[in-house]
């Protein structure tokens, strides 16, 4: 027996059938081919498969594919826009926020749900966000110093974009998306 499902993963619409048992994790790499999504503990204690449901982390190792009919999921391909990393993206890439890369994605994705909601977070508060996900190579100092980058060159950007509306510089506009939570 399938049920039939739509849902919009990274913007883009999926209608398709699939069976009422299969886990959104496995929906998103086995059937989207996403597999920037990982599937690491069968528990739902690693956080590596960390995805956005209208805008709010969800383990996708615990959610049910068709729980999603009707929603929009993001996975960690889908913060990248028109060809330009998300800002979370490229604070892991220069603060060398990852090792083996098996939390990135979920982490990422935890970050980027945090930015939205607190532009300017300390370090006990991405500590708190992220506390949901192992990572077993870094020791978190790096992925909060990549968090923080994160929030410093979105405010360095907005700050750009207003000078540049001004009149006052040549900076692009920029600043942080508003999460779309329940």
């Amino acid at each position: 027996m399938t049920v039939q499902i739509t849902v919009t993963v990274n913007g883009q619409p999926y209608t398709g059938d699939v069976e009422p048992r299969l886990l959104l994790v496995h929906f998103l790499r086995d059937g989207l081919g996403l597999t920037g999504t990982h599937w690491g503990c069968d528990t739902s204690n690693c956080g590596a498969c960390v995805v956005h449901v209208d805008g709010t982390p969800v383990k996708s190792c615990t959610a049910l594919a068709v729980m999603c009919d009707g929603h929009e999921v993001t996975t960690v391909e889908g913060l990248e826009r028109d060809g330009d990393l998300d800002a979370v993206q490229k604070g892991f890439a220069e603060c060398h926020g990852l090792q083996c890369g098996f939390c990135t994605p979920g982490m990422m994705l935890t970050a980027r749900w945090l930015l939205d909601r607190d532009p300017d977070p300390d370090e006990a508060r991405i500590r708190e966000a992220v506390s949901g996900q192992l990572c077993r190579c870094t020791g978190y100092e790096n992925i909060v110093r990549a968090v923080r980058w994160a929030a410093r060159h979105e405010a360095a950007r907005a700050g750009a974009g207003t000078e540049a509306r001004a009149g006052t510089g040549d900076g692009a506009a920029g600043g942080t998306r508003e999460g779309t939570g329940p």
